[in-house]
């Protein structure tokens, strides 16, 4: 019998608490059970990160971009005229302890501090959301020229289940189809954006997303588009429809790379639609071995943060690998970076198993956004680097597709890779202010 003291009463109160959540909360299937977790945080004991509890490494991060967090009570006198100040605040968003952590920069950097006979003049709303394994840290090149724009308020978000926002479980429902699997990912991230934006009683924004994040927004502006003034897609992933047969070509070793007009010898091109599969040669049972794992992982919704933590002490070595990917940046930049995303994999899995549910292996979407975003009513703007991974033929063919109907543009960034706000912040702020500031939309 199991008593009001009993642990196993108590474990099982606290999960049912976590599975009476919004509706929309979803909860994992693999993930970290309790049982997992509990070994993890025994035998590896730096798993067991709370969002909550230091800060300090997203505050040193912003700092190299010129933003000082300050508190909610500071006074004008207490600021520097000559600096940029965010408010970094977990705004709750339901009555389950569930919030999404944000970085606000109000009042062009002056933090909340106003005279008191000042009259706040109506301001508009910059939401930046960020892409996978990413975190509000990411934009720490761009809040400084962004915030110095006059009449705008800007914020940041980690969406729910990423960077310092709370960590709900999450569960898929894998085994009801793709458009389903899709549309249940997709409303986890959807409603808890929508839930923040009543909170913060923000009425229209100019949304923008990277990546992941570009994604998400723009299957937010197609729900909510009363509330979106202008979508801008950061290099949004889940764009273009998958060649076809991609997931049997990829079991066989044989994974998508951009298209070449002359491929050589015994290299494969990515067909399209309507092409049959080009390739040559086999692929060796090693490379068999580590695509058949990746898939049955990816399917399962194992992801990279998941593999960190596996890693222990090694996990810091694999973020710091990853990071180091960001050669435009000092080196202080990239500790700075490294220390910030590796803090973050480190928290209980949540969202982050998600990647599979929208995404299909090879990183094409289950529903494309191809076939959805050209139906949206707000002027469109897509951002794609000079030497991105994702490819901005996707963007194209929106705007082809749109024609005309709302105002669109496509935007290449010179001297940068997928994270170009990142790379060459300084062409990037520009362009981004141009689209705040334009007055023909």
């Amino acid at each position: 019998m199991l008593t009001e003291s009993s642990p196993l009463l108590a474990a099982e109160q606290q999960q049912k608490q976590q599975q009476d959540q919004l509706p929309w909360l979803l909860h994992s299937d693999i993930g970290e059970s309790s049982t997992t977790a509990s070994a993890l945080s025994w035998l590896w004991p730096w798993s067991a990160a709370d969002s909550r509890t230091d800060d300090a490494n997203e505050r040193a991060l912003l700092a190299q971009g010129g933003v000082t967090v300050v508190g909610l009570s500071t006074e004008e006198s207490d600021i520097d005229s000559e600096a940029v100040f965010a408010e970094a605040l977990d705004v709750d968003i339901d009555a389950h302890g569930n919030y999404i952590h944000t970085i606000a920069i109000r009042n062009n950097g002056r933090g909340n501090a106003t005279a008191k006979s000042e009259v706040r003049a109506p301001r508009r709303s910059l939401v930046l959301t960020h892409g996978y394994f990413a975190g509000v840290g990411f934009f720490f090149r761009n809040y400084h020229g962004l915030s110095q724009v006059d009449g705008w308020d800007i914020y940041a978000i980690d969406w729910l289940g990423m960077g310092r926002s709370s960590r709900p479980t999450y569960k898929g429902v894998r085994d009801e189809g793709d458009e389903r699997r899709a549309e249940h990912a997709e409303d986890f991230f959807v409603e808890s954006l929508e839930a923040w934006r009543q909170r913060m009683g923000i009425d229209k924004m100019v949304l923008c997303g990277h990546s992941f994040g570009g994604y998400m927004v723009g299957v937010y502006a197609l729900k909510y588009p009363q509330h979106v003034e202008k979508l801008v897609l950061l290099s949004p992933i889940g764009v273009p429809e998958a060649p076809r047969d991609l997931e049997n070509m990829i079991w066989q070793g044989y994974e998508p790379v951009h298209r070449k007009l002359h491929p050589k010898e015994g290299e494969y091109r990515m067909a399209s639609n309507n092409e049959a599969p080009v390739y040559d040669g086999k692929p060796s049972w090693q490379r068999l071995l580590l695509f058949r794992t990746s898939v049955y992982m990816w399917d399962r919704n194992y992801s990279p943060q998941w593999v960190v933590r596996l890693c222990g002490p090694l996990g810091r070595r694999l973020v710091s690998w990853y990071i180091g990917r960001f050669s435009l940046l000092t080196d202080e930049q990239r500790r700075g970076m490294a220390a910030y995303a590796h803090q973050h994999a480190q928290l209980a899995e949540s969202s982050a198993s998600s990647l599979g549910d929208f995404l299909r292996p090879g990183g094409f979407a289950r529903k494309p956004l191809v076939n959805r975003v050209p139906d949206v009513t707000m002027p469109t703007v897509f951002f794609y680097g000079s030497h991105d991974w994702v490819g901005h033929a996707g963007g194209e063919e929106i705007i082809k597709r749109i024609d005309g109907r709302v105002s669109t543009r496509i935007y290449h960034i010179p001297n940068a890779s997928h994270n170009f706000h990142i790379d060459n912040p300084v062409v990037f702020n520009r362009y981004m202010i141009d689209e705040m500031t334009r007055a023909d939309d």
